[in-house]
């Protein structure tokens, strides 16, 4: 199998991460060398995000000796570009996964769910990451028809789930909440957190180094080679090669076509953010009363949060084009200014754009390729903390526990129409059609 590796090069410099609020914030952070020469390891980890990185931390405290090959640098794709939310339960509300896979099935994913975030929060603990980790995630309603599915998802979790973080926000107080008439009401969830995803995944791979893992930047794999003597698996460089005996996938929106069976059913998509200058103790608290991340409900969706520095961090917009807005700033100026037009004369200090993975369900694609190469990818905007967690989901499975991987692995998954060559206009005429909707 090869890889082209265009849409790795297409919107970024090679080895270069974008010039977000993130990379001009982010921990001291070595550079790692590129791999050269043939080496062996017992596990080969492609692609150095949440779940590579989870996935060499845990497998380096069982013992075995790990490598991960990452094409440009450590959190440089979606891991470290994104909204930084660590949401509850999985992309879908839990009323749909009942409808989805059954009520037992769809309660052991919550129980999944539920562990991510504990696990996010355990690693940040173990091991100092510091990530500016904050407490709250507010869902918030853009359409008054929508007000009372939140409360009744409010009331199930609470009643069904036992979960009892999460209440439901009215529409007066949505509108203290956030300084904004954009919203009807939604659901508080102060479980959930949000944080900033580049330290968090730098601290990862600081963690993953310190227990042993070998982390190799700027080495994209080119070739892998199946079914050698003893089962091996050979993946090339272009400076080198690791055999060994396992294989984890975890390029999420950067597949293409090293594995064909995940790129039908998993799509690179886009998305920008915005950060503005600081902002004042007292115009930052007028945004976003009690410093939550929000998230709203149009299905392109608008996320936004403050920084440990109170600015307005914001993402959002509509991108139909496997390239990158040419005016990143203006094309998320634009709704963010729908929601707080009181910030028109804020400065915008940084604006970039990242690709994520999405599935054709929002759930993730978790899966044994070969007996001795796994999967986990589509997270779908949902990474930061079911990423990390399906990172010790796949160690436990190739550590022999694989129990939960089964659970995951469980969840209907779906090629895109079209396949992997027609799939994006057919994705475009979809999103075009949702966006149509959100307006109406």
């Amino acid at each position: 199998m090869s890889l082209s590796g265009s849409f790795l090069h297409r919107n970024d410099q090679q080895g270069k991460y974008p010039p977000s609020y993130y990379h001009a914030t982010a921990n001291s952070h070595d550079t790692l060398p590129h791999l050269q020469g043939d080496l062996q390891f017992d596990v080969c980890i492609v692609g150095a995000g949440y779940m590579g990185l989870s996935s060499a931390l845990h497998l380096a405290e069982r013992g075995y000796k790990v490598a991960v090959l990452e094409a440009h640098r450590v959190g440089w794709g979606a891991s470290g570009r994104n909204g930084g939310q660590v949401g509850s339960g999985m992309r879908k509300e839990q009323d749909e996964l009942e409808d989805l896979v059954g009520l037992d099935h769809a309660r052991q994913l919550w129980d999944i769910a539920e562990a991510s975030k504990a696990t996010v929060k355990s690693l940040i603990s173990k091991f100092d990451i510091q990530c500016d980790l904050k407490s709250g995630i507010l869902h918030a309603d853009h359409k008054k028809r929508y007000v009372r599915h939140s409360k009744a998802i409010a009331e199930k979790l609470q009643s069904e789930y036992d979960y009892q973080h999460i209440r439901f926000v009215d529409g007066e107080e949505i509108r203290e909440m956030v300084g904004s008439n954009a919203y009807h009401g939604g659901t508080l969830d102060m479980d959930a957190a949000h944080l900033h995803p580049l330290n968090f995944a730098l601290g990862l791979s600081d963690a993953a180094r310190s227990l042993g893992a070998e982390i190799f930047e700027n080495s994209q794999v080119l070739n892998i080679h199946k079914g050698l003597a003893g089962n091996k698996v050979k993946l090339e460089t272009a400076q080198g090669s690791i055999t060994t005996s396992q294989v984890i996938m975890a390029c999420n929106g950067y597949m293409e076509a090293l594995i064909p069976k995940v790129a039908a059913r998993v799509m690179p998509m886009n998305n920008c953010i915005l950060a503005t200058e600081p902002l004042s103790d007292d115009a930052a608290k007028s945004l976003i009363r009690d410093d939550v991340a929000v998230a709203d409900s149009k299905f392109v969706i608008n996320y936004f949060r403050l920084s440990a520095d109170k600015r307005m961090l914001f993402g959002g917009g509509e991108n139909y084009s496997f390239k990158f807005p040419s005016d990143i700033k203006a094309f998320v100026t634009k709704p963010m200014l729908e929601i707080y037009p009181q910030l028109k004369d804020v400065k915008v200090d940084y604006a970039w754009a990242g690709t994520l993975g999405i599935t054709l369900n929002r759930m993730p694609y978790i899966t044994k390729i070969e007996p001795n190469i796994l999967n986990a990818s589509g997270f779908s905007g949902h990474g930061v903390a079911m990423a990390t967690q399906a990172g010790q989901i796949l160690a436990e499975a190739i550590d022999g526990q694989a129990s939960r991987f089964d659970v995951m692995e469980k969840v209907p998954t779906h090629i895109f129409p079209g396949g992997r060559h027609l799939r994006w206009p057919l994705m475009v005429l979809g999103m075009f059609y949702y966006s149509l909707r959100d307006k109406l």
